[in-house]
């Protein structure tokens, strides 16, 4: 088994081959996949070797301390987070060979085709249909709230595959090339004055069966595994204590003491402490990570983010007063990444406002927690054996 001493010499030996300084940074970050150590608990071959994932940590501490590069994750989130295990747990070895790599690097940007106007809370009542035509699928439908769409190569996509079963069972999961003829991307604005954000509009798209990703008719277990890891991604995120959206409001606090009152104070230290709780848990819940599939459990990790966001925006807004209400720019721009800590406080506090939606609705995941977590009794389904073109629309 690989352990942090022949880890911490692989890392070196990329290093001495490669000099961030005198390196290009495409060529430095193919060359750390190619020595597996993009994602160390990857198989080998697939940037990885087959480590266990909390040894991650030695390799990124090698590499900061030379001033390497990093991939921007950030940017390619949705890939990194969402796409990438999927892509290991269900894809060929074909498609992992030619996915993963371009992922990691990004190279390829990803994004998500899940949500529709008439499917997002209830998923599994999606209608965006593929239809089987030789070896290839024809798509219809629209998607929306499709974060990074204007900048994606490739797409997670769950279509309608028949639609005379139950809804959960007549779904199958494919890859999407955004590229195609029959993709249109148009731009959803937000409440901050920004479009990161998409509606996707697929007509007559023809998606080559070699992309699907699992059985047909399993997408929706496919989906699960997107899903789980999606919640652990935004909400399980690793910070230091005072990162995020905590530290913003601990920093005022501490810069504007004219600012200050005992109301503000004591609920400041609330959400200071409730912020700490959320961090350690976090940390607990990327070493039950490392022994296996996120569970279930990233649902109240997400919750639990979306709500300190909003509080702590609020907060911050508050304590700052009438320059709480300035906001720094309206312009309608199509970002490539949220930046939460690198804006004002006024952007924070409108952006926050989807942290409750994206991702799963808090509505969507208290049910989980209750059912899956806690295992309370179900709430009662009419529609659970009922084909998905009986449903009441």
């Amino acid at each position: 088994m690989t352990d942090a001493a022949e880890l911490r010499r692989r890392t070196r030996e990329l290093l001495a081959a490669h000099p961030p300084a005198a390196t290009d940074r495409l060529d430095f970050l193919r060359a750390r996949f190619d020595a597996g150590l993009a994602w160390v608990h990857y198989p080998q071959g697939l940037g990885g070797l087959a480590a266990p994932r909390s040894l991650q940590a030695v390799v990124d501490a090698e590499l900061a301390a030379e001033g390497a590069p990093d991939n921007d994750p950030r940017r390619i989130g949705i890939g990194l987070g969402m796409a990438a295990p999927t892509i290991l747990q269900y894809g060929t070895e074909e498609q992992r060979r030619r996915l993963l790599r371009p992922l990691w690097t990004g190279e390829e940007v990803w994004c998500q085709l899940f949500s529709e106007p008439g499917a997002g809370s209830d998923l599994a009542a999606l209608g965006t249909r593929a239809v089987r035509d030789g070896e290839d699928w024809v798509v219809n439908g629209q998607k929306v709230w499709t974060s990074s769409a204007h900048l994606a190569r490739w797409a997670i996509l769950i279509a309608r595959t028949d639609p005379d079963v139950p809804k959960h069972r007549g779904i199958t999961y494919f890859v999407c090339d955004m590229t195609d003829p029959g993709v249109e991307v148009r731009p959803l604005r937000q409440i901050t004055g920004e479009a990161e954000f998409n509606e996707v509009f697929l007509t007559d798209v023809r998606i080559p069966d070699s992309r699907r990703l699992g059985e047909i008719g399993d997408g929706w277990r496919v989906a699960q595994t997107t899903l789980n890891n999606e919640r652990v991604a935004i909400g399980g995120t690793p910070i230091p204590r005072e990162g995020g959206m905590i530290g913003k409001a601990a920093a005022t606090w501490r810069e504007r003491p004219e600012l200050r009152t005992h109301d503000l104070h004591q609920r400041l230290l609330g959400l200071w402490v409730e912020a700490e709780v959320a961090r350690l848990t976090g940390v607990r819940l990327r070493q039950q990570l490392a022994a296996g599939q996120p569970g279930p459990e990233g649902a109240g990790m997400k919750l639990n983010f979306a709500r300190l966001n909003q509080e702590t925006s609020g907060l911050e807004v508050e304590l700052l007063g009438e320059e709480g209400l300035l906001y720094d720019d309206w312009t309608m721009r199509r970002p490539e990444l949220v930046d939460f800590t690198g804006r004002d406080a006024g952007y924070r506090y409108l952006r926050s406002k989807g942290n409750s939606i994206e991702g799963g609705t808090s509505e969507v995941l208290l049910n989980i927690v209750a059912e899956r977590v806690l295992g309370l009794p179900a709430e009662p389904r009419t529609d659970k054996d009922v084909a998905w073109k009986d449903l009441a629309r």
